[in-house]
């Protein structure tokens, strides 16, 4: 029986990626292992590993995080002025889903979404 996923995404920096994560999405950090990061909210947890030859412009890492309340996520964010992906913004998609997206420090794609009701 499976329970959880957590997705491990290449990290350049850590100290960045982990600024990012805890100052402009609100997560706490779970782990720190030295080129293993581990960091949390709610229900979900994402795992980074040390990647300092990452060229970000290569990266193609992307995590789909479902949510209950994505017009108060995605409005904190931008009280945090937190970047949101170019194409990101928050809108309805033919699939059912309310999205928007970030880029993190690495451009791993973080897409949050909600099923519209």
């Amino acid at each position: 029986m499976l329970t959880h996923i957590n997705p491990k995404l290449p990290m350049r920096d850590k100290d960045c990626t982990k600024d990012f994560y805890l100052n402009n999405l609100d997560f706490k950090e779970l782990e720190d292992y030295g080129d293993y990061l581990m960091v949390g909210k709610d229900n979900i947890e994402i795992h980074f590993f040390e990647f300092k030859g990452l060229d970000p412009k290569e990266n193609y890492g992307q995590v789909y995080i479902r949510t209950e309340d994505i017009e108060k996520l995605y409005q904190s964010l931008l009280d945090n002025k937190t970047s949101i992906h170019p194409n990101g913004h928050l809108q309805a998609k033919p699939w059912g889903q309310m999205e928007f997206a970030v880029l993190d420090p690495d451009n791993n794609l973080l897409t949050f979404g909600q099923n519209i009701k």
